[in-house]
């Protein structure tokens, strides 16, 4: 009976485990940042920015690497998770959209990661992050008095 409970519901089973997915895309995310390091890499998406004609390829490169790298951290850390779901967001809608040009049922890692963003943009990042250490706890301790 329990087993039917839980499997036949809208709740979910466990509230924190969106930590798993919110760590886990964090981190894949860093580590396509990490390219931001590797010249040969770099060259390579400056001259694929040239070939779509993209103004500035190499900053606009760049511009991704550190998205992607700086977002990924936060992701991970759940610190300003909004704001860089959003700065990922863009990134990834770019490189799915527009480099990639994947179609919404493609199966392409970015879209899938742009759709992970999307939800941590929506529901943020959980109990088990400091966005909820930082700001939760303080409206708990000191409630706007009407």
């Amino acid at each position: 009976m329990m087993i039917k409970q839980q499997l036949f519901t809208s709740k979910g089973l466990w509230n924190a485990g969106a930590i798993i997915l919110r760590v886990i895309a964090g981190l894949t995310i860093f580590k396509f940042g990490l390219e931001l390091f590797a010249d040969d890499k770099m060259n390579g998406y400056r001259d694929w920015l040239t070939d779509l004609h993209f103004p500035a390829p190499m900053l606009m490169a760049k511009l991704g690497k550190i998205c992607e790298l700086a977002g990924g951290v936060l992701l991970a850390l759940g610190l300003f998770t909004r704001l860089a779901a959003i700065a990922l967001i863009i990134t990834m809608s770019v490189i799915a959209f527009v480099m990639g040009n994947s179609g919404i049922l493609d199966a392409d890692s970015s879209l899938l990661l742009l759709l992970i963003f999307l939800h941590f943009l929506f529901t943020g990042p959980g109990k088990w992050s400091l966005d909820h250490l930082l700001f939760e706890r303080r409206k708990i301790q000191h409630p706007i008095k009407h």
